[in-house]
């Protein structure tokens, strides 16, 4: 029997709300099963889907398929109107989409407009993979005479140069040295709503 989507939709508020799973009581309540071996019953087969398991202290905890989220199969069009997009789902789980490496992935939230053209604005959090190299043409975060900087990363004349993506901003052409924190591989944004 498949696991409730709603049930798993209410565990998932509460954990986003106080960031831990409840016991099996305030379960009960949440999803108002007053019998303790409903309640049970559920929780056995969230485990077995992968949405619950046990932490090591015996404590319920969140389990890999806890934080998938629905992904559209058909992408939305930014011109026209296109058919309904709830016509199917597959799931994807943000961190194994963005985070290959999570002790050498971190986030970094955007300062300045700079890269704008680039789509990067004031606010983003940008996911970068700490690496001391990057390829010509990357997005990078660098260190320019001890200050972080985002920018594309490009040659100009053999030298490594650190290009912005406004035409409000000068190419950077480090005198001293350039080093390279990490590479930029994806970027969160909470739009605000009206």
């Amino acid at each position: 029997m498949p696991v409730d989507a709603s049930y798993l939709s209410k565990l998932q508020d509460y954990y986003a709300k106080h960031n831990v799973i409840p016991s099996y009581a305030t379960i009960g309540k949440l999803w108002g099963i007053s019998a303790k071996s409903w309640v049970a019953n559920y929780v056995s087969r969230f485990k077995e889907e992968g949405y619950l398991k046990l932490a090591p202290d015996r404590r319920l905890g969140p389990g890999p398929r806890f934080f998938e989220r629905r992904l559209a199969r058909s992408p939305i069009r930014a011109g026209l109107p296109d058919p309904d997009p709830e016509n199917g789902y597959d799931v994807v789980t943000i961190d194994n989409y963005l985070v290959k490496q999570p002790s050498r992935t971190s986030l970094i939230r955007v300062k300045g407009d700079s890269m704008m053209d680039a789509g990067i604005l004031e606010g983003d959090l940008i996911v970068v993979e700490q690496q001391p190299t990057a390829n010509i043409g990357d997005i990078v975060v660098a260190i320019v005479d001890d200050e972080f900087t985002i920018k594309y990363f490009e040659r100009e004349r053999g030298n490594f140069v650190l290009r912005p993506a406004n035409k409000a901003y000068p190419v950077l052409r480090p005198k001293g040295k350039l080093e390279i924190f990490g590479v930029m591989v994806g970027l969160v944004r909470r739009v605000a709503r009206r």
